[in-house]
């Protein structure tokens, strides 16, 4: 059949359907010239028309140029253009939203050459690296983690704005809104760039006011302290909750609900929470709106156990609030909380213990029942540790207060816990896991450690107000080959000090609880008196020895400590300063005159075999930072088992801490002393314990004395001429010699209250604290004092006072010469009495009192980065005669 159709078929087909009507029309229409050429007159000429050309556009090839790193391929995948389709400008303008999708271009375009598609593009250049410029509160290592951009990547502006965003985030964490981000492109060889973001981090945004609306009852002051975010002031300046956060914000919300349900307000709500920034885009000013509601009182409170070891009625009558007793919610959490611990100590670990409310509007009460579900008594399946690595098994495990197959006990756990935190081997707030056993009724604890360095290598130099300058070095491992063993080595130099000492502890003796722990060492110490305000060497004390002791759990809470140590003394004074002959003997001798006659009674060697005895009880949640808990120890050591140094001497300390709440943590502490001779030599004016054995008090243990400046103490007052004649004794403290006498007996108290500060100034390791000591030294045989006015007359070998006597040569020359005569040669001249250099002067004995001393001040410990660092202002209000005072003291030290 062929594909032509003629215009006569239309005519003999006049019945044909619609559709071959349609088509013939068509055909004739497109030929209507030759259809009347047929069956017209041959003598007429047909007119000519050209039909018009058909455009064809469809796509025979697609190119791409200006490709670089990506294949044409590729390029070609991320569009729908294909060849053989029809090209339309929809299908183009479709390809160019498809390559533009992928941000790999920074320029691109679709042209179409007679069905020869080309795609060109310029690709976007490769990141050489990452810029930050200005960031000075935010250091590169915080941020650049951040950034999702990095080198090597290909860049685009979508990352680029994106991680700006993260940036301004950062800064807004840390409570700078105002920060800005400004990302510049610096264009480099082989289409390569740096990104730099310049940052200004602006002024950290704080929270200039707070506002309350709807408060009637509570102050905006009382309301503002329940708060943890506080209004930027002056004296805030250490605290970081000045400035603004908006998780803090929300949970200011919880402290203010939490403020009112303590105090009864069980309908109160915050309508409303806003933070405004201040046109300047430095502050912010937050507003509340409250509506406090009506303020109920306890109904009846009641207990419902389904416990058979809990008898609900008894422990009713045992809760803390009454009928009638203002509604608290904080009473409710805590009753909760002491319920749950009791079923915990009868094995009960699973103890669920629900308060149930039943509020009536009408008299405004709260009816409260605690309701104790059943729960199955519960027993320890087992006990795991993990995670230690150097650590054995047995020094985790020996410290664990329950065992397996015993009862649950959540004391015990607790107890558990704190003997491990102790220990200091792990991290800090470490905790028992409890995790369900393979029964209902069984439990498995969880000691998950995490390892700690406890070897210690310390190089330190400091200076102090003390000892002037401090060089220490030390060497300390705390878990010596993972036994829980401590072995060390330091030695220290100061000028007024030495040491050195090498040391041993063993916890478990033997794998028993019995601890064991000996030390050697060797102690050097240049005491010295004040003269006006300078420090004069007096005596050298040399100590060579070693200390044994043993100990042993009497309970949980309390050990015995038994020790001995054997000690050899050297004491020695300066001869040339202490030492005289006016004798004229040539036996140079301890003068009194000179260093004082405690002193010259102390001078010599001695052996000390000292045997001791410790008891100690100590519920303290921590050894090296204690915030509750108590600590009471008892010593006493007996001296004269061998050697030739014989006294008893008694010692007691006892302290306590509680947190207070809101940070703050309260402590006192007392202790005292006695020591006393087993021989009394009965010589008038001599104390039988020696210098060196006594007790001393003052800088560092009691603030606001100097060193060794409360006790007895001989104060030497020189005498000089009146003018008229007559002498009179200079009294002023910078004039005088002040020798430090110690004591046979002492007590010290102190009272400290710990201040908290905010996030920032904790994490700088500072600690504020205001205290209050008393104490007093005391308790020694009066010496015998001297009062010399016209001064001491020397004498020669044989004991005859020695004279001043002027002679004259043989050429008429005057000269001075010590004498015995009294009388000049010419019988007639008295000579001048030869008074011995410094003997003018006066003793007076004081502080020798029982009496209190009382210092208050406030102090602050920073562990800076120089090393420990203590600062204290004291202002002493209750002193003696004699004592020496002092308002300011400080210790650093810097490791390096």
């Amino acid at each position: 059949m062929s594909g032509r159709i003629k215009a006569g078929d239309c005519r003999r087909k006049p019945a044909a359907g619609l559709a071959t009507l349609l088509l013939c029309g068509t055909v004739l229409a497109g030929v209507p010239v030759a259809a009347f050429a047929q069956t017209a007159p041959a003598e007429a000429e047909p007119e000519q028309v050209t039909a018009p050309e058909l455009v064809d556009n469809t796509i025979r090839t697609i190119s791409v140029v200006g490709a670089e790193r990506l294949e044409a391929q590729t390029i070609l995948s991320y569009i729908r253009l294909r060849v053989g389709q029809e090209y339309t400008s929809a299908g183009a303008d479709a390809a160019l939203k498809d390559l533009g999708a992928t941000e790999l271009f920074s320029n691109f375009s679709i042209r179409n050459d007679g069905g020869n598609v080309v795609i060109e593009v310029t690709e976007n250049p490769v990141i050489n690296r990452i810029i930050l410029e200005g960031n000075r509160r935010l250091k590169n290592d915080k941020i650049l983690p951040e950034i999702k951009l990095s080198p090597r990547q290909i860049f685009t502006r979508s990352k680029v704005r994106a991680d700006v965003a993260r940036i301004i985030e950062l800064y807004k964490r840390q409570g700078r809104f105002a920060a800005t981000v400004e990302p510049q492109m610096v264009t480099l060889p082989q289409n390569r760039v740096d990104i730099v973001f310049e940052i200004t981090e602006g002024p950290k945004s704080k929270v200039r006011q707070i506002n309350i609306i709807g408060n009637e009852q509570f102050s905006d002051g009382e309301l503002r302290g329940a708060m943890v975010t506080k209004q930027s002031r002056w004296h805030r300046f250490f605290s970081s909750n000045t400035s603004y956060d908006p998780d803090r914000l929300a949970f200011d919300q919880q402290q203010l609900r939490a403020f009112y349900l303590e105090n009864g307000y069980a309908d109160f709500r915050v309508v409303s929470a806003v933070a405004e920034l201040t046109p300047d885009k430095e502050d912010f000013i937050i507003t509340y709106v409250v509506e406090e509601g009506e303020r109920y009182k306890f109904g009846e409170v009641t207990v419902e156990s389904q416990l058979r070891d809990f008898d609900g009625e008894r422990m009713q009558s045992g809760l803390p609030m009454q009928t009638g007793d203002w509604y608290d919610a904080k009473q409710i959490e805590d009753t909760v909380e002491q319920i749950t611990e009791l079923a915990g100590t009868f094995g009960y670990a699973f103890a669920d213990v629900q308060p149930r409310f039943d509020r009536s509007r009408e008299d405004l009460t709260m009816n409260v029942n605690f309701v104790i579900r059943e729960a199955p008594r519960v027993y320890v399946e087992r006990v795991d540790v993990n995670g230690n690595t150097l650590t054995q098994d047995k020094v985790v495990r020996r410290e664990f207060r329950i065992s397996e197959g015993d009862a649950f006990n959540s004391l015990q756990v607790a107890r558990t816990t704190a003997r491990i935190n102790s220990l200091g081997y792990f991290q800090e707030n470490f905790e028992v896991n409890q995790a369900e056993g393979s029964q209902p009724d069984r439990i498995v604890l969880e000691a998950n450690v995490q390892e700690q360095p406890t070897g210690e290598l310390q190089l330190s130099a400091g200076y102090s107000s003390l000892e002037r300058f401090i060089l220490a070095a030390s060497v300390r491992q705390r878990n010596f080959r993972g036994r829980g063993q401590t072995v060390g080595f330091s030695v220290n130099w100061s000028r007024f000090s030495r040491s050195a000492s090498i040391s041993f502890q063993e916890p478990y003796l033997f794998d028993r609880n019995i601890s064991a722990g000996v030390d050697i060492y060797r102690r050097e110490f240049n005491s010295f008196n004040f003269r006006s305000r300078d420090r004069n060497r007096t005596f050298e004390q040399s100590t060579t020895g070693f200390s044994l002791r043993a100990g042993v759990p009497i309970t949980e809470y309390m050990s015995f400590i038994a020790s001995y140590t054997l000690n050899f003394d050297d004491i020695t004074l300066d001869q040339n300063t202490f030492f005289s002959d006016f004798d004229g003997d040539g036996i140079r001798t301890c003068e009194p005159l000179f260093a004082g006659r405690f002193l010259c009674d102390a001078i010599g060697k001695r052996t000390s075999s000292i045997l001791g005895a410790n008891v100690v009880y100590s519920t303290l949640d921590s050894r090296l930072r204690p915030t509750r808990g108590e600590n009471v120890s008892f010593s006493t050591e007996l001296a004269g088992l061998g050697g030739n140094v014989k006294y008893v001497r008694v010692r007691g300390t006892a302290s306590k801490y509680w947190p207070v709440g809101a940070g703050f943590i309260f402590s006192v502490s007392a202790e005292g002393g006695a020591i006393n001779a087993l021989e009394d030599s009965n010589r008038p004016g001599f104390d039988d314990v020696i210098l060196t054995d006594r007790f001393q008090l003052g800088e560092p243990r009691f603030r606001g004395f100097d060193i060794r400046g409360v006790g007895p103490r001989v104060i030497r007052q020189p005498y000089i001429d009146d003018g008229e004649g007559g002498v009179i004794p200079l009294t002023e403290r910078n004039q005088v010699v002040d020798d430090a006498l110690g004591g046979r007996a002492y007590y010290l108290g102190r009272a400290e209250l710990e201040l908290p500060l905010g996030t920032g100034a904790r994490e700088l390791g500072l600690r504020p604290s205001i205290f209050m000591d008393v104490g007093a030294l005391f308790a020694v045989t009066k010496p015998i004092l001297q009062d010399n006015p016209n001064g001491i007359q020397q004498r020669d070998g044989d004991g005859n006072l020695l004279y001043l006597e002027v002679i004259t040569d043989a050429n008429g020359n005057p000269s001075t010469v010590f004498s015995s005569n009294a009388i000049a040669a010419d019988g007639v001249t008295a000579n001048a009495p030869s008074i011995i250099q410094n003997s003018r002067f006066r003793e007076v004995f004081l502080g020798d009192s029982i009496s209190p001393r009382v210092s208050i001040g406030i102090g602050v410990n920073w562990n800076s980065p120089f090393g420990p660092f203590r600062i204290d202002f004291a202002r002493v209000l209750r002193s003696q005669p004699g004592d020496d005072t002092k308002r300011f003291t400080f210790n650093v030290g810097t490791q390096f």
